[in-house]
């Protein structure tokens, strides 16, 4: 899979610092603590100190830093746009959508002298996508999340797309084989019509702020392609095509249409915040809805633990379907890739950038990551007489959501620097607990293995086509300049279907084709060729690279 991108990452070792550099290294520095302050722009989230969990206060304890998280409330341009008017930046900010905002505004620092003076680690772990992680002006103004390190494996659950349904629902109908998105919506609606008194909704949408895209997303997959954004790449030619306006788009809405005209569709999906959307899966009335597993991993975790207390619940927890039109080839599985347009920037307002970016360098060590991911030998895994990792039953069983949050699994999840999820380490164990296949098997429940035998699989991602190799991987990752073309026609085009979304889900039937007329007229206003261009020439030139052209 994406042979010459997981190769280069497989050559990326966990060597040990070399002595020349260990001065540089944070246990080296004095222990002075000190408190930073993160802004992370993700709403839904609890504020937390590092070091009031044990992994942060492990972290402390090696470098003397703790910082201070304070999550998004409100509306995340408002809240970055008061802070831009100010001129005023917390030490650390994890943007999400509004990082071009900060950088238009020059709020975060170049973070190049740092990395070269106090980062190999840094340096080692992201070497294969160095270069593409600088600016135009050659700066590197935040640090990606995360990037596959030594061989690829590939993820037994589902964090990516997928229709999900009430396990429930699968139990009542014997378990069908749904390969087609009609089939979902006729099972829903049946389930529906045998439990008139139960107050059901058929499907919920997530439009809130910018996760919208977990709503206008939905044909691509539906047609059979991943998550590369707004385009669609063909295999062959690497030609990229915007799916906004197209037949997929059209077919899509008109069948949410058709559903909400049976009262199947939640329509306050275009007024609830994430948070409502969240509650909402776990109220146990929502029977399905579109989303990617890692979106909507605080309902699965709420639902899991009250299934763990309670089997007879289990039957509320969601099982993810690779649906598409066709009922053939999905791609809802990620291929290895590298993203380029989110990340960890250090601001002006920084008191100390060289502590951060120790801090940062210190947490990519090989030891570090096993602490963050699989947490201190003996409490959270241990080891058999090979060196593989696991966990016992007992472990499992107390890592609920209050206990991930304690021990710091979840503050330390995804929004630093860290191996990406598929990463293995030097001694050849997943990186991450859950893709240790010892793990993954332990952690299961007896209705998970009965959910799973009855389609006759192991996992959970069986059921998902395996992913083509796509070295642009995801489109949506490739940095655009600040103020393009590109980033105009994206937020024009948002516009224009936040406009149009609702009126089309909620029309009458009668009305729809008048609608997409009017939306259509008003997209093709936009240069919609020049952004399949730019497009295409830039999945050109990174294919060109791979190939060694």
């Amino acid at each position: 899979m994406l042979a010459s991108v997981a190769a280069a990452c497989s050559d990326n070792k966990q060597e040990p610092v070399p002595s020349s550099q260990a001065e540089n290294s944070p246990s080296e520095q004095p222990l002075d603590k000190v408190t930073f302050r993160i802004f992370n722009g993700v709403a839904g989230e609890k504020d937390v100190n590092t070091n009031e969990t044990r992994i942060g206060k492990i972290l402390e304890e090696q470098t003397g830093v703790n910082f201070k998280i304070e999550h998004l409330v409100g509306d995340l341009n408002a809240k970055v746009g008061t802070m831009v008017a100010a001129n005023e930046y917390p030490d650390v900010i994890i943007p999400d959508a509004a990082i071009n905002q900060l950088l238009n505004a020059g709020a975060f620092i170049d973070l190049n002298p740092l990395i070269e003076k106090y980062g190999p680690n840094i340096k080692r772990v992201f070497q294969p996508y160095y270069n593409r992680m600088k600016a135009k002006d050659g700066g590197i103004y935040f640090l990606p999340f995360s990037t596959v390190v030594n061989k690829y494996i590939p993820d037994p659950n589902i964090n990516q797309g997928g229709f999900w349904v009430q396990r429930r629902v699968l139990e009542w109908a014997g378990y069908p084989k749904i390969r087609k998105v009609d089939e979902y919506f006729k099972l829903i609606e049946d389930f529906i019509k045998a439990h008139p008194n139960e107050k059901l909704t058929g499907f919920v949408a997530l439009t809130h702020d910018w996760r919208f895209f977990a709503t206008t997303n939905v044909p691509n997959h539906l047609a059979g392609y991943p998550n590369d954004g707004e385009v669609m790449v063909d295999m062959q030619t690497h030609e990229a095509k915007i799916y906004a306006g197209t037949e997929y788009e059209k077919r899509w809405f008109k069948m949410l249409n058709e559903i909400n005209n049976k009262g199947l569709f939640d329509k306050s999906s275009f007024v609830d915040n994430y948070d409502q959307y969240i509650a909402k899966l776990t109220s146990h009335k929502v029977l399905g809805f579109f989303d990617y597993g890692w979106q909507i991993g605080s309902a699965q975790n709420v639902l899991s633990d009250a299934a763990k207390a309670d089997p007879s619940q289990d039957g509320y927890r969601y099982f993810a379907l690779p649906v598409t039109f066709h009922g053939g080839k999905d791609q809802y599985l990620d291929p290895p890739g590298f993203v380029n347009n989110r990340g960890f920037g250090i601001t002006v307002s920084a008191k100390d950038p060289v502590r951060i970016i120790k801090f940062i360098d210190n947490l990519l060590k090989e030891e570090n990551q096993i602490l963050v991911k699989w947490g201190v030998e003996g409490e959270t895994y241990l080891k058999d007489e090979k060196g593989r990792m696991y966990r016992t039953q007992e472990m499992i069983d107390k890592m609920d959501k209050k206990f991930n949050e304690d021990y710091g699994f979840s503050v330390f999840d995804w929004d630093w620097p860290h191996f990406g999820t598929n990463s293995t380490l030097s001694n050849g164990n997943a990186a991450s607990p859950g893709l240790q296949p010892e793990v993954f098997q332990l952690s299961l429940t007896e209705p998970d293995k009965k959910i799973l035998s009855a389609y006759g699989v192991k996992t959970y991602s069986e059921l998902f086509t395996p992913p083509d190799e796509r070295p642009w991987f995801p489109a949506w990752g490739i940095q655009k300049e600040q103020g393009s073309p590109q980033q105009i026609f994206e937020a024009k085009k948002t516009e224009i279907q936040r406009k149009y979304i609702p009126e089309l889900v909620l029309s009458t039937p009668d009305k729809f084709e008048n609608v997409w007329t009017r939306y259509t007229t008003e997209l093709n206003k936009l240069d919609i060729a020049g952004y399949e261009k730019w497009y295409t020439e830039r999945i050109k030139e990174i294919v060109a690279k791979v190939k060694g052209q």
